[in-house]
């Protein structure tokens, strides 16, 4: 048998407004079957009887908080009530500044959670209606505050640059206004344009307008020094922490280690598997019902896709990649393994190697999909 997964993701598919970036599995929340879906997920999650010693759960979306506070709190204490307390360190919840109510933070304040990641994407109100979300600027101070008050210190923000029509000004406003929050987390993501997405439909017909590459390029330089020069550490490519607040459960991701996915359409990656459960409620719903599991893809990793796994998550993060490790988990030493791979990507300044730890380098960082590619065995 493997080692016994500490982490484990939950996912509500459920949102209050359709983001037009957004390609994840969720739905429009009206109309939906949500308290027959939380039960079905509850029963997956007890279903996996090692659950009960984690150290990490992740409850994304979707909007999480797009449910009542009574579904919210019939989650929270489902998820929670065969879990070795003692042992989970991160229990964190994806929040919208929209949904945050009074009654949901109170049943947050009362459960098991620890930790919030508020999806802000930006301050700027014209441009949160350009991208369809639901909340002004306005709704992101007083859910931060609320927060706080709830007794919440752990909170991270997710903004997004590179947004249409988005000038470098916007984007140093949008830093200073997050710096300004005195919160320990924020994750930046550019905008990837993704198919089947409004985005996407106005980008082919020519009607999205996006910064330059350069401008980008630009936008992302200055991100990482206005928030190191701020006491930030950019420890992995999107995420910026003050120290002791990494997302410890998105570190397991980048450590490539396993972890238990419940939900529609969530992932997960067991026994060497990494299998994805049915994503349309109505199937996920019948699938529990029947089987008592709703995977439908699953994958068997070759020795060869988990050194490559290893090696493209494990280089998101500032520390890199231990060497020892890597050969104590693959047998082989990784030279022998990604030699030219290693040696084109040092003479072409894009990662480092010293005594035990191969990096990226700050140009690596920005290339980052390159890098990856370079380490795909044929």
């Amino acid at each position: 048998m493997y080692s016994k997964p500490k982490s484990a993701y939950v996912h509500i598919p459920f949102c209050t407004q359709i983001c037009y970036y957004c390609d994840f599995s969720k739905v429009f929340i009206q109309n939906q079957p949500v308290d027959a879906y939380l039960e079905a997920l509850i029963k997956e999650f007890n279903d996996y009887y090692q659950i009960k010693e984690l150290r990490t759960l992740y409850i994304g979306g979707g909007t999480p908080t797009a449910i009542s506070a009574e579904q919210l709190d019939y989650l929270l204490s489902n998820l929670s009530k065969n879990l070795n307390l003692d042992m989970l360190e991160e229990f964190t919840i994806e929040a919208n500044p929209g949904d945050l109510t009074p009654d949901k933070i109170a049943v947050l304040e009362k459960s098991a959670v620890n930790r919030v990641s508020l999806g802000v994407q930006t301050f700027n109100d014209k441009h949160l209606k350009q991208i369809g979300r639901g909340h002004n600027e306005a709704q992101i101070y007083e859910s931060i505050d609320s927060l706080k008050q709830a007794g919440f210190n752990n909170i991270s923000i997710d903004l997004i640059y590179a947004l249409p029509n988005q000038t470098m000004a916007d984007v140093r406003e949008n830093v200073a206004k997050a710096l300004a929050l005195d919160i320990p987390h924020l994750s930046l993501y550019s905008l990837i344009l993704e198919h089947h997405t409004v985005f996407m439909n106005k980008m082919r017909r020519g009607r999205l307008h996006l910064p330059t590459e350069d401008l980008e390029a630009e936008m992302f330089e200055y991100i990482i020094k206005e928030l190191e020069n701020n006491g930030f550490e950019h420890y992995e490519i999107s995420n910026f922490t003050k120290p002791g607040f990494e997302s410890r459960h998105n570190l397991m991701y980048w450590d490539n280690v396993e972890y238990f996915g419940c939900g529609a359409g969530a992932s997960g990656y067991l026994g060497g598997v990494r299998y994805r459960n049915r994503g349309p409620i109505q199937h996920y719903l019948k699938a529990i019902k029947e089987s008592g599991h709703a995977r439908f893809q699953e994958e068997k990793l070759s020795q060869s896709e988990k050194m490559e796994e290893e090696l493209f998550l494990g280089l998101r993060k500032k520390s890199g990649v231990s060497i020892k490790n890597f050969e104590e988990k693959f047998g082989l030493p990784l030279q022998e393994v990604y030699g030219s791979a290693l040696h084109d990507l040092e003479a072409s300044g894009l990662v480092v190697m010293d005594e035990d730890r191969l990096r990226m380098t700050k140009k690596g960082l920005f290339l980052g999909d390159t890098v990856a590619e370079k380490f795909i065995l044929e």
